[in-house]
Parts: C-alpha cells; structure tokens; sequence
C-alpha cells in the first residue's frame, strides 16, 4: 500500500478505525449509504420531471450525471495512490447515485410512452440493473429513440466510470490481500 511522500499514517488509521467498532463502522456505511440512497428513490417525488418538464428534465439527468462522474473519477484517483480514508465506499455510494439516477430517467421517460412494459419505479429500477448486468429479458423495452439514447448512454457510464470504479476497488483489496498474506497468521493483533 502506498501512501504519499513525508506522510505517516498510523497503523490504526491505515485500518479503518479500531477493531471492532471500525468493523462494525464500515459494514454500516457499506449497507447504509446504498439503502439511503434507495429510500430516497422510492420517497422523492418526481413529478417534476418527465414529458412536461423536459428541459428541467435534461438538465437535472445532464448535471447530476457529470458531478457523480467527477466525484467518481476523484475517488478513483484516491483509491488507486492508496490515499487515507475510505474512497471505496464512496465510489459504492456513487455507483449506486449513478444507478438511480438511470432509473428515475427511465421512469420519467416512461410517462412519454418511450418504454413497453415500464410503470413502476420497480419496473425503473430493475430496467436498470438488468441493463447493467447486460441480461435483457425482453419485458421492459426501450420503444423512442430517446429511451434507447438514455440505454445507450447508461452503458457506455457503466463501462467507462462504474467498471473504473469496481476494479480500482479491486486492485486496492487484492494489494491488502497480499499484504496480509505476506505477513503470515500471526500479525500481532492487528486487523
């Protein structure tokens, strides 16, 4: 793990707090933060956007959509030179911003007929993980070409930032792996 020049960092930070309340810390962030962000989607009023507001509708999916790319290429940059913090749990938390957000546009494109078999904000965001996943079932379909650009652009988001993301946070947990495996059982007490 590297850490920037001329800076020392305790053993106790590099491992995310102290024993078992870090532990228990971090799994409640790492479950938090996603069903946050689920709560709102399922809470927030969208009515604003959609067929009768489209310019509000562009530009909130345009500008929201940018500042998660930046945040989640910031993170990245973060958990690549191994800089203190949790980066990685920003980037699921970002990741998962970055999700709902292709969801409430497919939603809200949907009250315009531009999807088959698309109603419900589950409907939304089972649309989008399947899209995601690359699945496609054929039930929900994306019928106006504004819904197939939308589909078009979620993947090309999740190739470049989400898979960015995801193996960033891969590389740093294989380098902790290693670390751990290079220290052998007996560590002292540290975890």
């Amino acid at each position: 793990m590297r850490w920037p020049p001329g800076r020392r960092i305790s053993s106790r930070l590099r491992a995310g707090g102290d024993g078992r309340m870090g532990t228990m810390r971090m799994w409640g962030l790492i479950l938090g933060g996603p069903v946050l962000v689920l709560v709102g989607y399922f809470t927030v009023p969208m009515g604003m956007f959609g067929p009768r507001h489209p310019v509000v509708s562009w530009l909130t999916f345009g500008a929201v959509l940018t500042v998660v790319a930046a945040l989640l290429l910031q993170q990245i940059q973060r958990e690549l030179i191994g800089a203190p913090g949790r980066p990685g749990l920003t980037i699921l938390l970002l990741s998962s911003v970055a999700l709902v957000v292709f969801a409430a546009t497919y939603l809200a494109l949907s009250r315009d007929g531009q999807f088959v078999g698309l109603r419900t904000r589950v409907d939304a965001l089972y649309f989008t993980v399947i899209t995601l996943a690359t699945v496609g079932y054929g039930d929900v379909v994306p019928a106006g070409q504004e819904a197939r650009a939308v589909v078009m652009l979620q993947i090309l988001y999740s190739l470049v930032f989400l898979t960015a993301g995801a193996t960033a946070v891969s590389r740093r947990l294989r380098g902790r792996i290693a670390e751990r495996a290079r220290q052998g059982p007996h560590r002292g007490g540290q975890g």
